[in-house]
């Protein structure tokens, strides 16, 4: 019996559909050429639906042109600094303060500029706009004459030519770094128009703190009417759900939680008819799991010496029953290396590796919202329950509402 066409290509148009939110959940930026060619011809070609899904239930906006897709993410959650920006390096060493400011810098000078750039010239205008006397009295200076300074602009740098804003005329990054040479670029102007994902221009905000400075860039128009009001609930928890790992209902105002708990099949239905993610309910939140395990940016379960110890970490945090020691956890893992060290990196097993062992396993699990750090120690969530080990336990049904299963996925790139 063979399958009516019109069903046939609603199944390929739902295909298409799911598959470029995919690619702009997963990369908010993207370019008409390069590697990201055929996700952009997608996004392009269904814009208009994906633009008025995003809008209605995100409040993300959506600019495509013939040359980029740009979706608008704002997170969450304002404060999360969990998963920053890393440098397109082996080492994918996360961005630092001082990078930030250098990639803003960065920024701000490649937009006064020219359509072609060298490094030099860069580091150059970084450094006189540095001087500003705001930044010193925050602490923050810029010479470029120290290698680690020039290594920090390259990591900026790197980031940008990954983005697409900057394209390799000539030259490389680390003779620059070195002083034995220079880097030309071309500077992609419609690719740096799009970077800023802000509801109103940063020169508008007048908030001293940095949180009120971030709450007055995202800011949506007054809430003075319950639709608005309850739109922007709508809006909030979806990002939540897409953005983040695990949504646990104490992390929610009251009126959020109220209208979760009326909306939840809504919200969790439309997540799941876009982007193929399936929410697991459970009593103490809602992770939207990824079947094809590529919207996150951090794993759990991983390969390798940091994502091995992340397990056993997480598997003795969930049998503690409370909090654990940051000592403890270290000295658990130079008990673990006696029995596992044969399987990790030679520098894992070295005296004193254990600390940062425990530092990076105990940053992944709080990324993934499997944790709480407080002064005491490191103390599980309950979504850490998926790792603990140990005898089966039957657990009776639960009817009021949604123990969390991680999500593995986190589309938190912005």
């Amino acid at each position: 019996m063979t399958t009516p066409l019109g069903e046939v290509l609603d199944g390929q148009h739902a295909a298409e559909l799911r598959k470029a939110a995919r690619a702009l959940l997963k990369q908010p930026l993207l370019l008409a050429s390069g590697a990201q060619a055929d996700e952009f011809r997608l996004v392009r070609r269904h814009a208009s639906e994906l633009r008025e899904w995003f809008d209605r239930n995100t409040g993300w906006s959506l600019q495509v042109d013939a040359d980029t897709a740009r979706l608008g993410k704002t997170p969450a959650r304002l404060a999360d600094a969990t998963h920053p920006a890393r440098e397109a390096t082996r080492s994918a060493a996360p961005f630092t303060r001082r990078r930030y400011v250098l990639l803003c810098l960065a920024l701000a000078a490649l937009e006064r500029g020219e359509a072609q750039i060298a490094l030099g010239r860069l580091a150059d205008q970084v450094v006189l706009d540095a001087a500003d006397p705001r930044l010193a009295a925050a602490g923050i200076h810029f010479t470029l004459d120290r290698r680690e300074e020039r290594l920090d602009l390259a990591a900026v740098v790197r980031l940008l030519l990954g983005l697409g804003v900057l394209r390799r005329v000539a030259g490389d990054e680390d003779a620059y770094v070195s002083g034995a040479g220079d880097v030309l670029y071309d500077v992609e102007r419609r690719v740096l128009a799009g970077l800023l994902a802000t509801r109103r221009g940063p020169s508008t905000v007048r908030a001293e703190l940095m949180e009120d400075r971030l709450a007055e860039l995202t800011a949506e128009t007054a809430l003075d009417s319950d639709e608005l009001r309850f739109r922007a609930m709508r809006r909030a928890l979806t990002r939540r759900l897409l953005d983040d790992p695990v949504l646990y209902y104490d992390e929610l105002t009251d009126a959020e939680l109220a209208y979760l708990t009326r909306q939840r099949g809504f919200l969790t239905a439309r997540i799941t008819e876009l982007t193929g993610l399936v929410a697991e309910v459970r009593a103490e939140g809602i992770a939207m799991v990824d079947p094809d395990d590529d919207l996150t940016d951090i794993r759990m379960p991983e390969s390798g010496t940091h994502g091995h110890v992340t397990l056993l970490l997480a598997e003795h945090l969930a049998a503690a029953g409370g909090s654990v020691t940051t000592a403890a956890l270290e000295r658990r893992v130079a008990d673990l290396a006696s029995e596992h060290g044969g399987f990790w990196s030679k520098s894992a097993r070295e005296p004193g590796a254990e600390r940062e062992l425990v530092e990076q396993a105990v940053a992944r699990l709080f990324a993934l919202g499997l944790v709480s750090c407080t002064p005491d120690g490191v103390r599980a969530r309950p979504a850490l329950a998926r790792y603990a080990v140990g005898p089966a336990v039957v657990i009776e049904p639960v009817t009021a509402g949604p123990t969390v299963v991680p999500a593995q996925r986190k589309a938190n790139r912005r």
